[in-house]
C-alpha cells in the first residue's frame, strides 16, 4: 500500500499533451483508490466533472505528495508553495528540456506504480530568499534571483559583499544568483557552471560584464549575498526571482540574498540519474564501454 494518502494534481500549460497526461493521471490515481485533489485552473481544463479542487497556496495542508504535469516551469510555481510544507513533488514532463520533471507521458502507469508502491528516491533542493530594500514581501526562488537593467538593455553598477566583506564592483547587464538547481537553467546561458543538485553552495553567474576577468563566482550556500545597485549612475534595476515575480530596485538600494530555511522534496521513480538527465537533455556525446562500467 502506498503511503501518499491524498495526491494533489496540478498542470499550469493548458495544451492538449498536458491536458491528455493529466487525465491519465487521474485515471491510474482512481484506480488506486487514492484521495485526489486537483488545483482550481488545473481542474478547469478538464472540464466540469465533479472533483476536489482547492487553490494551490492551500494544497500544501491537503496533500502528501503533488504531481506536477507539464515543464520544468510548473514545478517551480509548485516548489514555492510545497516547500514550506514539506510535500514533495513528482514531475511528468510535458515541456521541453525538463531536467526536474523526469517521467515521460509514456511511462506514466509504469512509473505511478513504482512511486505508489514505495520504490523511490527523495531529492532535497534548497531555495533562495531574496530581501530588497523598499519592499516588504520577501519572496523565493528555485532556480534564480535575477537582478538586471529595468528598461532597455543598458549597463548597471553593483557593489556585491559576501558576509558583509566587499568582494567587487561590476559593470554589467545583471547578476544571475543561482542554487544549483538553477545552474542548467539561465545561468547556463549565461555561461555558469552545471552544478550537482546535492551541493550546498551558490554560482554568481555576470550578465555580459564590462571587464574580461569577470567570471562566475561559486560561494557555499551558507553564505549572505548583500548586492546594491550603485547610485551615481542614476539607473534603476529590476529583480526577478524565477522570471516569476519582479520588483524595481532604485539606485542606493539593496538586496540580501540567502538560503530559505524550508526545502524543496522532489520524488524520483528508480533509476534516476542527474548525470543520465544531464546527457539525455544536453546531448552529451557517448561512447561504448565495455564491461559494466
Amino acid at each position: 500500500m502506498t503511503s501518499f494518502k491524498c495526491i494533489g494534481l496540478v498542470a499550469r500549460v493548458a495544451s492538449e499533451q498536458v491536458r491528455e497526461s493529466l487525465l491519465n493521471v487521474e485515471q491510474f490515481l482512481q484506480s488506486q483508490d487514492t484521495e485526489i485533489v486537483f488545483e482550481q485552473g488545473s481542474a478547469a481544463m478538464l472540464g466540469s466533472n465533479s472533483r476536489d479542487v482547492v487553490l494551490l497556496e492551500d494544497m500544501g495542508s491537503r496533500c502528501d505528495l503533488l504531481i506536477a504535469v507539464g515543464g520544468d516551469g510548473n514545478i517551480l510555481s509548485a516548489a514555492r508553495a510545497m516547500a514550506p510544507h514539506r510535500v514533495p513533488i513528482l514531475g511528468i514532463n510535458r515541456g521541453k528540456l525538463g531536467f526536474l520533471a523526469d517521467i515521460s507521458p509514456d511511462e506514466i502507469e509504469d512509473r505511478l506504480r513504482e512511486v505508489l508502491s514505495g520504490d523511490y528516491t527523495t531529492e532535497e533542493h534548497f531555495l533562495l530568499e531574496g530581501e530588497v530594500e523598499g519592499h516588504e514581501e520577501i519572496p523565493c526562488a528555485l532556480n534564480e534571483i535575477l537582478v538586471h537593467s529595468a528598461n532597455m538593455p543598458k549597463m548597471i553598477e553593483m557593489d556585491l559583499y559576501v558576509n558583509g566583506k566587499f568582494v567587487y564592483t561590476q559593470n554589467s547587464d545583471g547578476l544571475i544568483v543561482s542554487s544549483p538547481t538553477g545552474s542548467t537553467a539561465y545561468a547556463l546561458s549565461a555561461g555558469g557552471p552545471i552544478m550537482h543538485p546535492s551541493l550546498d553552495a551558490v554560482v554568481l553567474v555576470p550578465m555580459f560584464p564590462h571587464s574580461l576577468t569577470s567570471r562566475p563566482l561559486v560561494i557555499p550556500g551558507d553564505d549572505e549575498i548583500k548586492i546594491v545597485l550603485g547610485s551615481e549612475t542614476g539607473v534603476p534595476a529590476k529583480v526577478s526571482f524565477d522570471s516569476h515575480l519582479e520588483f524595481q530596485l532604485e539606485p542606493g538600494n539593496s538586496i540580501v540574498i540567502r538560503k530559505k530555511k524550508e526545502r524543496l522534496l522532489l520524488v524520483h521513480p528508480p533509476g534516476h540519474s542527474f548525470y543520465d538527465v544531464c546527457r539525455s537533455k544536453l546531448d552529451w556525446a557517448t561512447r561504448s564501454i565495455g564491461g559494466d562500467n
